[in-house]
């Protein structure tokens, strides 16, 4: 298997790797690309859009900065809208359902690395997926941890910390992020 085999399989596999460095190469090309577009080049912003990410829906609008490690590994539903300074890190599959908001400073991260520094140091890693469900709103400044999945239809707090998986339809917040409530239809 090859590295980027290993690490999509959640094996520990080299982070240096040459295939691993020219595709996050690649991607991050592209995404700075997407950063220096202008705001109406609305043709060539869904042209590197498509480029970078492995799938993606219809009505997709994502705000600058975008900062995204491999892309080939998310796939984006449709009638998303992700708000300025979205940090990536797909080492991992990423699976972001229809109908998402991501406001502003979100970070999704999959990676892991070693807690032993000897490990560590020889730039070790392995990585869980994220799962964004449908209808979900992560809020501002929230950080979403490796192998978390948020259910359809929950609301993230800003600034919160999501370490678990977080269940449909309720809202979570904190750091750790905790589920506090069932959301209902009074609710909203």
């Amino acid at each position: 298997m090859s590295a980027f085999d290993d690490m999509l399989a959640g094996k520990h596999y080299p982070i240096n790797d040459a295939e691993l460095i020219r595709i996050r190469n690649t991607t991050r090309t592209r995404a700075a690309e997407f950063n220096e577009l202008h705001r109406e080049d609305l043709v060539n912003q869904q042209r590197l859009l498509k480029d970078i990410f492995g799938q993606m829906g219809d009505n997709v609008h994502v705000e600058k900065r975008l900062n995204v490690d491999y892309g080939i590994n998310t796939t984006i539903g449709s009638n998303v809208f992700i708000n300025f300074n979205f940090t990536l890190l797909d080492c991992a599959p990423v699976t972001i359902g229809d109908n998402v908001f991501i406001a502003p400073n979100v970070q999704f991260y999959t990676a892991h690395h070693p807690m032993d520094a000897s490990t560590r140091n020889q730039h070790i890693g392995w990585a869980e997926p994220i799962t964004i469900g449908s209808n979900v709103w992560i809020g501002g400044g929230t950080i979403v941890l490796p192998g978390v999945t948020i259910g359809e239809g929950a609301v993230i707090g800003a600034g919160s910390v999501v370490t678990r998986d977080v269940p449909a339809y309720h809202v979570a917040v904190g750091n750790p992020a905790r589920a506090i409530r069932p959301i209902t239809e009074e609710a909203q």
